[in-house]
Parts: C-alpha cells; structure tokens; sequence
C-alpha cells in the first residue's frame, strides 16, 4: 500500500460523497495502491451511513465507526493505526481541506521530507474561530517554549518511520499536529489552498475549545508550576518586607487602629490565590491519573473493509 488518507468524520455527511469522489480522482493520479479510512467519531448525522455505502461501491474505502464521541485527534490516532500506507495523509473531512492539494504534498515528501504540513494562507473561518486560533498559540509557545502557526492544522502527509514513532506514542491528551512536531525529523511547510466550511458546524464549541487549551497547556510544559512557584516566593518577599514595616511603627508607636476592610481584602485575594494554585496541581494530579489508569484511546463499536 503506498497512501492512505485518514479522514475524521463529525457532522460531515453533507460533504463526504463529493470529498469521496475527489479523493478518487486524485489519488489515480499518484498511485493505483491507496486507501481511504472515514473513521466517524459517533457524528449526530448519518455520517457512518454514508461511509458504508461509500466503502461497498468501493474496496478501497474503508470506515471505523467509534462507540461514542472521543473527539478529532483520538479518530486521527485510531485511523492511523489503520493505515497500511508508506505514506499517510490527514486531512479534515468537511471540504475545507482540498484533496487536490494532496498531490502538492505527497510530491513534496519524495523530494525527501519526512513529514510535510500544509500551510492555509488564506483561512476561511470566522473572525471569532481565527482569533481563538491566534490567541491560543501565541500563548501556547510563551508556555512550551515552541513556534506555533495557527496556519498549520491537521493537512499533513508523514511516512511510515514517523507513523511508527507517533503510536508508540499513547498519552491521553492528544494533539497528532503537536506530537508529529516533537518526533522531528525533516519537516517542511507548504501553501494550501483552504476554503470556508459551506454545511454544518464546526465540533469545537467554545467549551470544548477552553477545555482542550487547558489541557494542552498543562500537559505540554510544568511552567505553570514554576509560576506557581515564583509567585509564592515573591508574595512572601513582600510579605516579609511588611513584616518589617509593622515591627518598625510598632517600635516606634506609630500604629493606629486599623480598620478590617483591608484585613479581609487581603485575606479574601490570597485565598483565592491558594486556591488557583491548588487548582492547577490538581489538574496536573488529575492528568497523571488518567494516564496510569491505562484505559484505550478509542473504543471501536464498527468496521467496513478493514
């Protein structure tokens, strides 16, 4: 086998035969060996009906249907562990992604990269999703001492020594953009085309875009911890520095009686501050015990043509 695409399916049943087809089309061009592996993340449409129906006209469509919604980067993982392609390609599944661009990749990569990512010049989502995206990496890379472009996505073709060194890769907060630029290796980025999502919504709500930026912040870098650290040292400098302060007018009976409004300001902001800081160690706690629990990324509840 020498390609295979892996497409996370989520609310893309408006886009998935006409994705089907160009990737078709496409794909003859480079090679007579490839595969095309939808792995539906339990989408609320009839996204697996389709990849069904897509992978009986087809034998080289191939579907994995989860038991559940796990999200985008646990599909990614499930369909690359799939794949029996020297090359794998990843690409999101509602046509924003353009499988002609595949092409530019895959001939790319055999001028002698291992990992190659599309670049989207010219973005087309929403103002408040690109200023999200924007947000989130610039303070992204301050945490985890990384670059960052929020161009960079999914869109990518990688060879088989990557795909090997990213599934021995099993934690559980995920990111397969993240994990491919640790593994190094020769990379290189080009320009793709990108276009505005026509049906349907995008499967990160604001929510579920909060949360996964907590998680990679705090799963990506400790520097949060030494913060935590840094701050405490110097709260307890100016503490001491206070200390003196009050020792001094006590001294010298220049203490009057103070009122309890700053009292209880003082107290009621430290307070808070303790409990942020706890807060933080506990979703690091909470985080090493999801990885010793051991459990699959993915549960799997179908398959066609695998």
């Amino acid at each position: 086998m020498n390609i295979s695409v892996v497409i996370p399916t989520y609310k893309c049943s408006s886009s998935l035969s006409e994705l089907n087809e160009r990737l078709l089309n496409t794909l003859v061009k480079i090679t007579d060996t490839f595969e095309i592996i939808y792995v539906n993340d339990a989408s609320p449409e009839n996204d697996w009906d389709i990849i069904c129906r897509l992978a009986k006209n087809d034998n080289r469509v191939k579907g994995v249907n989860f038991s559940r919604n796990f999200g985008q980067h646990y599909a990614i993982t499930a369909g690359v562990e799939y794949a029996k392609g020297e090359w794998v390609v990843v690409m999101d599944g509602d046509l924003q992604d353009q499988p002609e661009d595949i092409v530019k990749l895959y001939e790319t990569a055999r001028s002698g990269y291992e990992i190659v990512f599309g670049i989207r010049e010219n973005r087309e989502d929403n103002i408040l999703k690109s200023f999200r995206a924007n947000v989130f990496f610039k303070i992204f890379d301050s945490i985890a001492n990384t670059k960052s472009d929020p161009k960079v996505n999914t869109f990518s073709i990688c060879s088989r020594k990557v795909v090997d060194y990213f599934l021995r890769m099993k934690e559980q907060t995920r990111s397969y953009t993240l994990f491919l630029r640790w593994l190094g290796f020769e990379k290189k980025f080009i320009p793709v085309s990108h276009k505005r999502r026509e049906n349907g919504g995008s499967g990160y709500s604001f929510s579920k875009s909060v949360k996964l930026a907590l998680d990679y912040f705090l799963i990506y870098s400790n520097k949060p911890l030494y913060f935590a650290v840094y701050f405490g040292f110097t709260v307890a400098f100016i503490s001491f520095i206070g200390i003196l302060v009050v020792i001094y007018k006590h001294l010298v009976n220049q203490i009057s009686v103070q009122g309890w409004t700053s009292l209880i300001i003082s107290t009621s902001f430290f307070a808070g501050v303790i409990i942020i800081f706890l807060g933080i160690i506990g979703i690091y706690i909470g985080k090493i015990f999801d990885n010793t629990k051991n459990r699959p990324l993915y549960v799997v509840k179908d398959i066609v043509g695998l």
